[in-house]
This record gives C-alpha cells, sequence and structure tokens, in this order.
C-alpha cells in the first residue's frame, strides 16, 4: 500500500515540477540546480510508460520494449540472486566468526566497513581481468561470474553487520541461563541467538538483496556484460537524444528489480514470524 502511495507521490512531483519550472531548469548564481523540463529532459510519465508497450526499434517483427526490458531484468536478477547468496554465506560466516571471538570482532569490522569505501565502477573491470585468468581443468571462469562476484561483494556488508548485531543481541540473563543449563556454544546459538537475530537479520537481508541488484547492474555497465539490464541502460542512453521515453525504460526496469529482489527476501518474514517481534527498522 505505502509503496504504491510512494510511486503515485513521486510522479505527481515529477509532473508538477514539469509544469512549473522553467524550460531551463532552475538556476543559482550560473548553476543549475535543478534540471531542465523539456521532453528530451524529462518527458511526461504518461508517454514513458506509453512508450514501454511500443516496439523496441521499427523494424517489422521488433519486440515490444517492455518484453527485452522484462528479459534483461531476468539475466540481471537471476546473476544478482547468485551473488546474494554468495554474500549472506560470507556476511553470515563473518558474523560468526567475529561474534565467537571478540578480537576477530575488533579485526575483521573495520576492514569490512572500510571495503565498502573501494569504487565500484573501478573495481569490476578488476575482478573480469583476474576472473579471465581463471582456469580449472575444462572449467573456465565465465564473465557473469565477475559480476555476480561483485554483487556479492555488495551484499555481504549490511548481512554481516546486521547478522552480527542479532547474534550479540540476546540479554545477558538469558545466556547466563543457557550456561546454568550447561549448555555449549553450538546449542546456544542455535536455541538463543539465532532466533534471536531474526528482527535484525531479516532487514539486513533485505538491504543484501537490493545492494546485489545494484552491484549487478554497475558491474554489467563496467565489465560490458551482455544481455542484463546494465547494458540496456548503457543502449539506450545514447539513444536519448532520438527517443528520449525509451532511455527511461531500463530506469523503470532496475527500479522494479530491485523491489522484487527486497520483497522476495521479505517473504521469508512470512515463515519466521513468530521470531519478528521487535524487528529492526
Amino acid at each position: 500500500m505505502w509503496g504504491i502511495v510512494g510511486v503515485a507521490a513521486v510522479v505527481i512531483v515529477w509532473e508538477l515540477y514539469k509544469w512549473l519550472a522553467p524550460e531551463d531548469g532552475v538556476i543559482v548564481a550560473g548553476l543549475r540546480i535543478l534540471p531542465r523540463t523539456t521532453d528530451l529532459a524529462m518527458p511526461h510519465v504518461w508517454v514513458m510508460v506509453g512508450r514501454l508497450f511500443e516496439p523496441v526499434t521499427r523494424q517489422e517483427g521488433s519486440p515490444p520494449l517492455w518484453g527485452v526490458i522484462a528479459l534483461g531484468a531476468l539475466t540481471t536478477l537471476g546473476i544478482a540472486a547468485v551473488g546474494w547468496l554468495v554474500g549472506m554465506i560470507v556476511g553470515f560466516a563473518f558474523a560468526l566468526l567475529m561474534q565467537r571471538w571478540r578480537l576477530a570482532e575488533w579485526g575483521l569490522l573495520p576492514w569490512i566497513i572500510l571495503s565498502q569505501t573501494v569504487p565500484l565502477i573501478a573495481f569490476a573491470p578488476i575482478v573480469k581481468s583476474w576472473g579471465s585468468r581463471i582456469e580449472i581443468g575444462g572449467w573456465e571462469w565465465q564473465d557473469w561470474m565477475s559480476v555476480a562476484l561483485i554483487a556479492s561483494y555488495l551484499a555481504f556488508f549490511p548481512i554481516a553487520v546486521g547478522a552480527l548485531r542479532g547474534l550479540q543481541s540476546p540479554d545477558r540473563i538469558h545466556t547466563e541461563l543457557m550456561h546454568t543449563y550447561a549448555a555449549g556454544y553450538w546449542p546456544t546459538l542455535v536455541k538463543l541467538r539465532l532466533p534471536a537475530s531474526v528482527p535484525y537479520l531479516l532487514p539486513a537481508l533485505r538491504l543484501g538483496a537490493a545492494n546485489a541488484v545494484i552491484g549487478a547492474v554497475v558491474a554489467e555497465v563496467s565489465t560490458g556484460l551482455q544481455g542484463g539490464i546494465g547494458r540496456l541502460l548503457i543502449q539506450f542512453a545514447g539513444q536519448a537524444s532520438g527517443d528520449p521515453a525509451k532511455a527511461w525504460g531500463p530506469i523503470f526496469g532496475a527500479v522494479a528489480l530491485g523491489l522484487v529482489a527486497a520483497g522476495s527476501v521479505a517473504l521469508l518474514g512470512v515463515f519466521l514470524k513468530d521470531y519478528r517481534r521487535g524487528e529492526a527498522a
């Protein structure tokens, strides 16, 4: 419900600004602080939506724009899903390690945070270059694996931090109670820490899914991988001067892709509803 309200609010703001603002945008002290409102820079919402149902090109038999975007989005979604799974495994492993040994937390957590400052658009081609040199027997590294690795690189950070916070969330009185029952590390982890971590872990997994989509799209742009939504963004952006509404199609697809990814993870909450009391925002 609130998602629909949010989309409607964006549409209203978009059209109001296009209607009220000058065509050259808002300029202050010689600097343009708000964009132009021409049809080339800001097509009407109904024009952009209508363009989705028109053919991609003027060639006979050309598929509709929405079909091409949907196919690209599914390709990117599959790669992002692999990246999210890898990021979840790595992030949760780091969280377990840091929760088990405080020294590991002191040593690893600053580097985990620092890892997110690396410019992704410059890092992706390096990963592709390294991956292209990997060959084990008859198996070779594929370009899409580099994109999935970049997606996992962005996904693991919120999962590691959220899982760590969740694993550390049980009150001291509860952990001491487990000690009085002579429960070791693994029974305490399974029966106390993991259930207590659910309200923190679910939002982290949703954020990780959204980050995986962002990482996949950026990596597709940086590595030149064909077939995904990232490549369509670059391809259609180059045609914006002659067909401005077409360039917004992949943007809509990328937004929908992020919503689908985060919403799919949210389905986990249905099965874990008994542990979601006090869920972290």
